[in-house]
């Protein structure tokens, strides 16, 4: 575990990378629930106009240059109520399974550091996925 003044292996940069594609954002029931009360529309008409399903799960749509549609003038335009999945992004179960993935994802995010040992990386993201779930 990290001391208390050691820094923090993520920094969020605002770059908008973790916007991108990449295999869609899942929501989940309370996601369409909170954004559509956001933007002021029914469950169903954002589901309808915002969403798209990709295998069994709907996930956010992406506008034509691959970004969520959401992420507008360089900004989350949702960013209050933004999916959970977003909220815990880069902090993510797939990284405890295989810490490599921690990696791949940090050769487009400018904000993950990669000069901290495997065994930093797991225990932080199990840490943060502790307190999100607190």
């Amino acid at each position: 575990m990290p001391c208390e003044n050691e820094p923090e292996i993520f920094e969020c940069r605002q770059c908008g990378e973790c916007c991108k594609g990449y295999g869609g954002t899942y929501i989940s029931q309370k996601d369409i629930q909170a954004i559509a009360d956001y933007i002021k529309v029914s469950p169903q008409e954002f589901l309808s106009r915002y969403c798209r399903q990709s295998g069994s799960k709907t996930v956010i749509a992406q506008a034509e240059n691959g970004y969520c549609i959401f992420w507008k003038d360089k900004i989350c335009t949702i960013h209050p109520v933004k999916p959970e999945m977003c909220r815990q992004w880069p902090f993510i179960q797939s990284v405890i399974k295989d810490v490599n993935n921690w990696r791949i994802m940090a050769g487009m995010c400018p904000g993950m550091r990669t000069d901290v040992s495997d065994e930093r990386i797991i225990q932080s993201v199990k840490q943060k996925l502790k307190q999100g779930s607190a």
